[in-house]
């Protein structure tokens, strides 16, 4: 398995890899383009020396938020998110062991409940909690029962819904139509 959402092979190496990593990508991944998302970790990697939870959540907040406004900053509200970044770490060391893997893993959970521990985390509302499951499902091995009906729409096979349905150049191409679209239709309703 490799993941392929940044189009920056050290990033979605470090995805791959890195479950903390491919978490605080998704709690990012608001207000900016999804690969700038994805990429904030491999980020604060290399300005913090290390994505652990316990290195971030032990991490100075100036120090931190210093780390995130820098240029290029993380996120465009580097601030907020610095501050979000590390209340996330901070409960996975007190109620994960520091493990964000432990969210899908640990007792062998179902897929609504791992629904329910993401809902749970600081920064996870029901849909971003839906699209992190329907990407760990389609993309990262989670096979817990029921995670497709779990996740609604976002679990569909061939859709291109969300970050969760992207695996090259070409679906991401095909997941910006579908959120452009969804954004025109929801506008065109207002009105």
């Amino acid at each position: 398995m490799a993941l392929h959402i940044t189009d920056d092979p050290a990033a979605d190496t470090l995805l791959t890899e890195n479950p903390l990593a491919l978490l605080i990508g998704m709690l990012l991944d608001q207000q900016v383009a999804m690969e700038q998302a994805f990429s904030g970790p491999l980020k604060i990697e290399q300005r913090t020396g290390a994505l652990t939870a316990e290195h971030i959540a032990s991490y100075d907040p100036e120090a931190f938020n210093a780390a995130f406004s820098e240029t290029p900053a993380v996120h465009r509200f580097p601030g907020s998110m610095a501050t979000r970044v590390q209340t996330l770490c901070s409960v996975l060391v007190s109620d994960w062991d520091g493990d964000a893997a432990a969210l899908w893993t640990r007792g062998n959970p179902t897929g609504p409940e791992v629904l329910k521990r993401l809902k749970a985390l600081p920064g996870f509302g029901d849909q971003k909690a839906k699209i992190f499951l329907a990407l760990l499902g389609k993309q990262y091995g989670f096979t817990g029962e029921g995670w497709r009906e779990a996740v609604g729409a976002y679990g569909d096979e061939g859709s291109y819904r969300s970050v969760a349905d992207i695996v090259s150049p070409e679906s991401l191409t095909l997941v910006r139509e579908h959120k452009r679209a969804m954004k025109a239709a929801a506008k065109e309703a207002k009105s």
